[in-house]
């Protein structure tokens, strides 16, 4: 009979014979295997016999995972964002550039605007159009002057004033792209402005 050894202040655990042979013949099963076994088992060929069937299956398996990653990322799945989307705070800034109403989105169309006016031969017409130009410059970077200082404050009050990261840019680089080709795309309606 063999004994075990027990913590202090219980009563030894005595076992049979047969209790210690079935302990031990319990192990793991299988003998351990040797070096070179090991070693065979892991080989694989450097260069796999079908080299044009391998790149073709490496192609396919990138494709799945940019697909994964884009549709991640548009989501605004946080494992699949770049750096600069990660975080709370840029979540909430997403949300609330989304959910408001932004004069600098339509940048883009008014210079479309402007460049056709710029064909028309009437040089009034030209200068009115690259007048109307500069204005609507001027009056989307007062709003997102406004709309920077705006988001300091709440994320001060939501996430306290010394952990404010500073997102002035990232919003105001968000509030200038048209709302559908923003990427992460929109996860709030207009008016839904995060709590």
């Amino acid at each position: 009979m063999a004994k075990q050894t027990a913590p202090e202040g219980a009563e030894p655990i005595i076992e049979t014979a047969d209790e210690t042979a079935a302990r031990l013949k319990g192990g793991k099963g299988a003998p351990t295997p040797t070096r070179r076994e090991q070693e065979a088992a892991r080989k694989r060929p450097l260069v796999p016999n079908d080299r044009k069937q391998a790149a073709k299956d490496a192609r396919a398996a990138g494709a799945v995972a940019r697909e994964k990653a884009r549709v991640g990322m548009a989501a605004g799945d946080e494992r699949y964002l770049p750096v600069r989307d990660r975080g709370a705070q840029k979540r909430y800034v997403r949300d609330y550039v989304d959910a408001r109403f932004g004069i600098g989105e339509f940048m883009l169309p008014v210079m479309a605007i402007v460049i056709v006016l710029t064909f028309i031969s009437d040089y009034t017409v030209q200068t009115y159009g690259i007048l109307v130009l500069w204005a609507f410059f001027i009056i989307a970077v007062i709003d997102v002057v406004i709309l920077g200082f705006t988001l300091n404050r709440k994320l001060a009050a939501k996430f306290g004033a010394d952990k404010v990261e500073k997102v002035r840019w990232y919003a105001a680089m968000r509030s200038l792209q048209l709302r559908v080709i923003r990427l992460p795309k929109p996860q709030v309606k207009r008016g839904q402005f995060p709590k």
